[in-house]
């Protein structure tokens, strides 16, 4: 591509430091990660990998790795790793294993997945796939070559990152994130960047989490240069407590505090009523609705206090550029995408898009993989995906199917039977999958399940037929895509193992099998040059040159490089923003922002909540885990052993709890009269916000016994939470649960 900057190195991407050979690439899935950060991997003379460090001259993480990264040779070296393709030789749930070779597995796999499109169509074999983020293009082609519309995660509302991808898309024709400098490659030293005034840290804690492509520590190197920093959370995080203001706000009450923050700007005229004026459309219609959310009122509905709302509300409109990153905490709730439109509100009422220290649109250097493959399954079949009958914003440009009505196809055969499962890149019994013990018997339905995975989970010993073995990132080659593919990066193999295959590799020789005309690779190198070929590059130019960095200006909008057809705006019906939603409307949904009290809850249940008198919020980040990843590693499980609930000091004193003890945590599945319950560890914290706890989630113990499914079952929080969501179809209630605390007793 014309224009890119590459990073020059001093040393070959791979070369010898003394008695080591040391191998420059990046560091993605298996095991997991968001972000892609530029690592150093050290092999002995036997080919051993001995060592991960941050590779200093990538721009991206400038040498900085998290300690899962670090503890990455405990992974690979596992002995616990499965290495053979395996069958199941007894019933489902029996740990009775036969091995095979890598031609006998495809060759079973290809026999039975054949046999099910001839006889009861491509439909009926889905596929799923959890958040490993170099992986996905690979598992829809697959699923796409094979005629197959069912693809996605067995995530119930879709309930991360894509409501805010849609609530983002339905107000501005595109997804926005904030701008750290990370689309340069001379970074803060870039003339055209300027730091952000205000970093608004929403629903999500940075340093931990790394999501949406960006790096925690980059709030920090902003918070060094100047930045300030208001965080929205129940927990007061470590940045939290460094920050100007932190609203510690009731878990699903999000929308209403947007609201109420848009109130004031447009009550005190605090708004950037130029920008508004020239560049948004719907704003007379959105002063009508904030009209009525005064901060007093989101006090009361968010237990803050009125006048941080106001202090909150003011730095944000009057800053020089303004961030907001936000988190999962927004799309796990059922009206996920209304509290996403009413966030993103305030970028547009303030002009920070597109804009030098707001927020930015990902520079999409691999065009190519946009929907890579969707042209390879017909129309008719594309249409028998199971979603958009029952949830229209599915028939907004949403590619995946419904988790939910997979679920309930399998359980009742309607609208047709499914017959077979690919799991990929996911664990969905003990991380995705709500109501697990349901989800369980939905799959036992199925007749084939094939799960692709470095470990024995809990999904895999409960459901797999046929099992295939995978190649972790330092065993394999690769390149970065998805979430915008901000820069060229690939994943380089630094450690030989003959025995074992990549997922692109595994999904090649399936490819090939299965529908040869869409898979005309030889190798996946050559498939990754394919790719690359719209950049001007080959794989291997690329693993010599990478990472590099596209050309990137601020204000596309006014420059018509937001939308095809070259003018002025954005890829919206009426090329403004939209406080009023066009998309939004044309699916059937509301157009404008607005507040549901989470149900069951404290207002909508209150005789629930009498019952069950704490807000349970679940899936707070821990820096040792990456969901249901890196249990088995003993050096990252040796920081957090086991799963914690955190509670205030006198909620825990009220409940006459002592750190460190077992304790049941029991809510009510949604409003269907179910009850669900998981064991944790008690850990008091003035940092959590009084009358609300917080929980991990995915957990399970590779140290019990597979036939218990890893004692699952006694410790997934999910089995709190009901399938069903909001009338989007996107979000669910994982972070605005009901639940009671009361001790293990002796025996359970």
């Amino acid at each position: 591509m014309e224009g890119m900057t590459f990073v020059g190195h001093d040393k070959p991407f791979q070369y010898a430091d003394g008695g080591l050979t040391v191998t420059r690439g990046s560091a993605w899935s298996a095991p997991g990660c968001h972000l892609g950060c530029g690592v150093l991997m050290y092999t002995d003379e036997d080919g051993r990998l001995v060592k991960v460090e941050g590779d200093p001259e990538n721009p991206f993480n400038e040498g900085r790795l998290c300690v899962r990264c670090l503890a990455v040779p405990n992974a690979v070296n596992n002995p616990e790793r499965i290495r053979k393709p395996m069958r199941r030789i007894g019933e489902r749930g029996e740990d009775k294993w036969e091995e095979m070779t890598w031609d006998e597995a495809f060759d079973l796999i290809e026999e039975k997945f054949t046999y099910y499109k001839e006889n009861f169509g491509a439909e009926s074999v889905t596929f799923w796939q959890g958040t490993g983020r170099d992986i996905a293009a690979w598992i829809t082609r697959l699923a796409w070559s094979f005629g197959s519309p069912n693809y996605g995660p067995s995530l119930n509302g879709l309930a991360c990152y894509a409501p805010r991808v849609y609530g983002c898309i339905a107000l501005s024709g595109s997804f926005w994130v904030g701008d750290y400098s990370q689309q340069f490659a001379d970074r803060y030293d870039n003339p055209q960047w300027k730091r952000p005034d205000v970093i608004m840290v929403w629903g999500n804690n940075p340093l931990p989490a790394n999501s949406d492509g960006a790096y925690g520590h980059w709030v920090i190197d902003c918070m060094q240069r100047g930045s300030k920093v208001v965080t929205i959370d129940p927990k007061v995080t470590w940045l939290g407590s460094r920050s100007e203001l932190m609203l510690q706000v009731r878990p699903g009450t999000d929308a209403a505090l947007a609201l109420a923050m848009g109130n004031v700007m447009v009550e005190e005229g605090l708004y950037d009523e130029e920008f508004v004026e020239q560049w948004c459309t719907g704003f007379d219609e959105y002063k009508e609705v904030v009209k009525g959310y005064t901060p007093e009122k989101a006090a009361e509905i968010c237990w803050v206090d009125a006048d941080d709302i106001r202090k909150a509300a003011r730095m944000f409109a009057e800053a020089d550029g303004a961030i907001i990153q936000w988190g999962v905490a927004l799309d796990q709730k059922e009206e996920a995408v209304t509290a996403c439109q009413a966030v993103a509100s305030l970028l547009m009422l303030t002009g920070n898009i597109d804009n030098p220290g707001g927020m930015i649109k990902p520079p999409e250097v691999l065009m190519y993989l946009n929907g890579w493959g969707f042209d390879l399954i017909a129309p008719e079949q594309y249409a028998k995906r199971l979603g958009p009958d029952k949830y229209k914003f599915y028939n907004a440009g949403v590619p995946a199917a419904s988790a939910e009505c997979m679920i309930e196809a399998m359980e009742t055969g309607k609208p047709y039977p499914l017959k077979a499962a690919w799991i990929q890149t996911t664990n969905p019994l003990t991380c995705m999958g709500v109501d697990p013990q349901r989800t369980l018997e939905a799959f036992k339905k199925l007749d084939f399940i094939v799960v692709v995975d470095p470990f024995k989970t809990p999904t895999l010993m409960a459901l797999a037929d046929v099992v295939l073995p995978v190649a972790m990132f330092p065993e394999r080659n690769g390149i970065r895509c998805g979430d915008g593919a901000q820069r060229i990066e690939t994943i380089n193999k630094a450690v030989v193992d003959p025995t074992l295959l990549s997922d692109m590799e595994i999904n090649l020789e399936l490819g090939r099998r299965l529908c040869p005309d869409a898979w005309p690779w030889d190798n996946v190198e050559d498939m990754f040059s394919a790719v690359y070929e719209s950049v001007g590059l080959t794989f291997e130019e690329a693993q010599r040159k990478a990472p590099g960095y596209v050309p990137f200006e601020y204000y596309k909008y006014k420059t018509g490089k937001l939308r095809p057809d070259g003018q002025p705006g954005f890829m919206t019906p009426t090329g403004k923003l939209e406080l009023w939603s066009n998309m939004m409307d044309a699916v059937g949904l509301p157009p404008l922002p607005a507040y549901e009290e989470p149900t069951p809850g404290p207002v909508t249940t209150p005789e629930l909540y009498e019952k069950y008198p704490f807000v349970l919020t679940t899936g707070a980040r821990r820096f040792n885990t990456f969901h249901a990843e890196n249990r088995e590693n003993p050096y990252l499980r040796r920081i957090h052993s086991e799963p914690a609930v955190q509670i205030h000091p006198a909620d825990a004193e009220r409940l006459g709890l002592t750190e460190g003890e077992w304790v049941w945590v029991e809510g009510p599945k949604g409003t269907t009269g179910d009850i669900g319950r998981c064991k944790r560890v008690v850990e008091i914290t003035p940092t959590m916000l009084e009358g609300v706890v917080s929980t991990d989630h995915a957990w399970w113990h590779p140290e019990g016994d597979p036939e218990r499914l890893y004692d699952v079952f006694d410790l997934n929080v999910n089995q709190l939470m009901p399938w069903g969501c909001g009338p989007s179809g996107m979000g669910a209630n994982y972070k605005c649960l009901l639940c009671r605390i009361y001790k293990v007793e002796k025996g359970e």
